[in-house]
């Protein structure tokens, strides 16, 4: 399993226009489940489905792991072989590097934007 530096949490756009301006972003998955939910580059395709159903905006927020302030354990809770980072507390919001569309077609199938596919390349 490769640890990459940078991760990748979607958020719905009217909850970033919610937390934006502030210093921290505490999502209800605290809560219920303990961390926030993120995925890699390599298992997001894996995670897109989740979102095709939801026909709101969404927007992709890529995180420098090396910013966050509070642990981030790679794990694979649902023992399907692949490890997905989970951050355990608030995410700072000055470790988020940008702020990318999640864009979608008209069958509402997930497309990579230029912005995305930049950072495949980097680490």
């Amino acid at each position: 399993m490769v640890k990459q530096r940078y991760i990748i949490h979607c958020i719905h756009s009217k909850e970033w226009d919610n937390v934006k301006s502030g210093n921290y972003y505490h999502p209800s998955s605290i809560e219920r489940q303990g961390f926030i939910h993120c995925s890699d580059f390599d298992t997001f395709q894996k995670v897109v489905p989740n979102f095709k159903q939801k026909k709101d905006p969404f927007l992709i927020l890529i995180l420098d792991t090396k910013k966050i302030n509070v642990p981030i354990k790679w794990e694979d809770l649902d023992n399907v072989g692949t490890s997905y980072p989970h951050i355990y507390g608030e995410l700072n919001l000055h470790a988020i590097v940008n702020v990318l569309p999640f864009l979608r077609d008209n069958n509402l199938e997930y497309y990579p934007n230029t912005e995305f596919i930049d950072y495949l390349n980097k680490d």
